[in-house]
């Protein structure tokens, strides 16, 4: 099963958000064949705390103005997570991110093309 275009379509708008606001490292994981929960993980570094809730409040907000809103949110601080159902978003600190490195986890998945320029940063 591929990634659904609406999914698709919620994961550009996330990775756009997150680019906005300066957020770094952004990557999205296909995992439409490896989990029945979730079609997408869409990856992001935060510098500090505040980075990441400013991070995660535009993901909200433009998420919110394409109609939708996340069936789930948890953490603070370090790492955020927020559950559209078929894609979740982690926002990370860097210490975070390198220690539970979930790009290797999944690295038998294929990443999706946000077209983003600055998703290497």
């Amino acid at each position: 099963m591929a990634v659904g275009n609406r999914t698709l379509e919620l994961t550009k708008i996330a990775a756009a958000a997150l680019s906005d606001k300066l957020g770094s490292e952004i990557v999205a994981i296909d995992l439409s064949e490896q989990l029945v929960l979730n079609q997408v993980f869409l990856l992001a570094t935060g510098a500090n705390e505040p980075q990441l809730q400013a991070l995660s409040d535009e993901v909200q907000k433009k998420l919110a103005q394409a109609g939708e809103k996340p069936v789930r949110k948890e953490g603070s601080g370090s790492w955020i997570l927020l559950d559209y159902t078929d894609l979740v978003v982690h926002i990370q600190s860097t210490e975070l991110r390198n220690y539970y490195m979930l790009d290797r986890l999944w690295n038998d998945c294929p990443k999706i093309d946000l077209g983003l320029e600055m998703s290497k940063r």
